[in-house]
């Protein structure tokens, strides 16, 4: 029986995987991928492993967790090394944790292997720091589900807004403005500085600015195919002042 990895690929740019990881794409008998992982990456697999693409992207999916939790116990008993790769890192909303679960209760040895999540990287990207000395202290990451689901009865703020925190919103893509208006009916102010960050870390990345108020309007007409992340709080304002990344289009972001 081998043992299984869960590796962190980081948010998109191939040179943000930890040397661990990267030396166990090396070396492994087999490599179970989502969609998220850059396909430079996947080159730098010995050649004669098995790929196995599980990739679930905005609005599709392959398998579903448990076939992939399967796939993962039977690859480990004919391979040394499985690497699960995973975009970002595993256990933040990369079902790291399901995983790591079913293959405990299986019986089979894991180790996991921390990536540079997407919600630190694509932000710092972006230009955008998520605390900033006077301005943010705390940052809470957030699934759009989360921010879209009805308030409950008698709540009139959620916890996560209360102070000067930086909000990370992964998985919203698709619900630009329903996220906005339920922050703003959550108690922030519209005029909170909001942005969207599409292929975040990539050469393609774009990022669109606004407030809550507004980045849904400055997204009309902008053809947005993801990943994307949001990022809201007065930490965005600082981006003018520090963006460094060169954005799609041969120009500062």
């Amino acid at each position: 029986m081998g043992t299984v990895y869960l590796v962190g690929a980081g948010p998109g740019d191939p040179d943000l995987i930890t040397r661990k990881g990267a030396r166990l794409l090396k070396v492994a008998g087999a490599v179970v991928h989502d969609a998220l992982v850059s396909p430079k990456l996947l080159d730098e697999v010995s050649v004669g492993a098995e790929l196995h693409d599980v990739g679930r992207r905005a609005g599709t999916k392959r398998l579903e967790q448990s076939q992939v939790n399967e796939l993962l116990i039977e690859l480990a008993a004919s391979h040394e090394v499985v690497v699960r790769l995973k975009g970002g890192d595993p256990f933040v909303f990369g079902r790291g944790g399901e995983e790591a679960i079913a293959l405990k209760a299986a019986g089979v040895s894991f180790e996991v292997v921390p990536g540079v999540t997407s919600g630190v990287a694509v932000p710092a990207y972006a230009g955008i720091p998520l605390t900033h000395r006077g301005i943010a202290s705390s940052v809470t990451f957030l699934t759009g589900h989360q921010v879209t689901s009805p308030i409950a009865a008698g709540s009139e703020r959620t916890a996560w807004l209360i102070g000067d925190g930086t909000i990370v919103v992964f998985m919203g893509l698709l619900r630009v403005d329903a996220i906005a208006r339920g922050l703003v009916e959550r108690g922030l102010s519209p005029e909170t500085p909001a942005a969207l960050i599409e292929s975040g870390t990539y050469p393609s990345q774009r990022t669109v600015t606004g407030t809550l108020a507004d980045i849904g309007d400055r997204l009309r007409g902008i053809e947005v195919s993801g990943p994307a992340l949001i990022v809201v709080g007065e930490v965005v304002a600082l981006r003018d002042r520090i963006r460094w990344f060169q954005e799609e289009g041969g120009r500062p972001g």
